[in-house]
């Protein structure tokens, strides 16, 4: 007799009658999929609320080997989220490991239809040009009523959830430095 699904899940339903537990047998298989693996603790980067997260890696840690990311899961011992996330934390496991994700820089070109990738020089070079004109073009040194005020409304600057408060303060300065009156940090961690 060639099985069927129908005949799988009668099956199923008759293991459960006769008292057959099959809690410790998933329980065990979850087990399983990450015993070996490298915890890294982190934040989600979704959505501001800082919910810890626990990342599992498998790789050897040798010099050449790129640790593969396996399971993504809530810190159970965060004191924001314990152990729950919402559906965009519980799909990080998919954004990392997605084929399709950006890992170099792209441009698109005045008048061009398609992304082209660049070297992270030339990027950074790009950013940098944009905001020396940007500031350049919208540079405000006095308002209406005379007073100095240095300032580049033409420039608006939002850090992520993410980022440390070390990195926070450095961008904090920077981003004062360039007159952007228009900024948040978002420092959540």
């Amino acid at each position: 007799m060639e099985p069927t699904r129908r005949t799988f899940l009668k099956a199923g339903a008759l293991t459960s009658a006769l008292g057959f537990d099959l809690a410790p047998a998933y329980a065990q298989s979850r087990e399983l999929k990450i015993s070996r693996t490298t915890e890294t603790r982190s934040t989600c980067p979704y959505c501001s609320v800082s919910c810890g997260i626990i990342i599992h890696t498998l790789g050897d840690k040798a010099k050449n080997v790129t640790p593969q990311v396996v399971h993504v899961e809530g810190d159970p011992d965060h004191p924001i989220n314990r152990g729950t996330l919402c559906p965009k934390g519980s799909s990080l496991q998919q954004d990392i490991v997605n084929d399709r994700r950006l890992l170099k820089p792209q441009v698109r070109r005045p008048g061009s239809d398609r992304w082209e990738p660049i070297s992270w020089d030339e990027a950074i070079k790009g950013i940098a040009r944009h905001i020396k004109d940007t500031r350049d073009r919208t540079f405000v040194a006095k308002n209406a009523k005379g007073e100095t005020v240095n300032r580049t409304p033409g420039i608006a600057w939002i850090g992520g959830c993410t980022d440390t408060n070390e990195f926070n303060y450095l961008q904090w300065k920077a981003i004062s430095a360039f007159g952007v009156p228009y900024r948040d940090s978002q420092a959540r961690v």
